[in-house]
């Protein structure tokens, strides 16, 4: 017999997060300012493209997508501060791949594939946020993100049933 414990559950007080499948601190913030970035991208998109629609209620959509994804650019900084890390200044490539797309409808559509992008990037990292602070501020970001590809969603297909009809 030995005084050795049983089992790894007995070693539990001594694991670390990610022993127990929590994303560890550089997986987290690396990940935050991927999101940053992608997430500054669809603001800039979204500003470029209200400015130039021409399609009724485009322009106004395009506002609400733009104060929201400013809004996560903001909480995501401030997460990303708040744990030590320094955000980053880039934008992502999604910039300049959603405004070659010269059709607002297309463009839309592009854009409202990079929400669905950013969604599944955050189911993939909120169950492994043991932080109760950014895991809530992170459901909150999927949640509004869902329901702008509702409305997107809606819009393009108002659209083009009145295109077709």
């Amino acid at each position: 017999m030995t005084n050795e414990p049983s089992s790894p559950v007995c070693y539990a007080t001594d694991a670390t997060d990610a022993y127990m499948g929590y994303a560890d601190r550089d997986e987290i913030l690396s990940t935050l300012n991927m999101l940053l970035e992608a997430e500054r991208a669809g603001t800039r998109v979204a500003q470029g493209s209200g400015k130039s629609a021409t399609l009724s209620g485009y322009a106004q959509l395009m506002r609400g997508v733009r104060k929201d994804e400013a809004h996560w650019c903001a909480m995501l900084t401030r997460q990303i501060q708040r744990l030590g890390g320094t955000p980053s200044r880039r934008t992502g490539a999604f910039l300049d791949k959603a405004m070659a797309i010269p059709a607002p409808l297309d463009r839309l559509a592009f854009l409202n594939r990079g929400q669905v992008w950013v969604v599944r990037k955050l189911d993939e990292l909120m169950p492994r946020v043991r932080d109760a602070a950014l895991h809530a501020d992170l459901k909150d970001m999927a949640d509004r993100h869902r329901a702008n590809i509702r409305l997107a969603d809606d819009f393009l297909a108002r659209s083009s049933d009145g295109a077709s009809g």
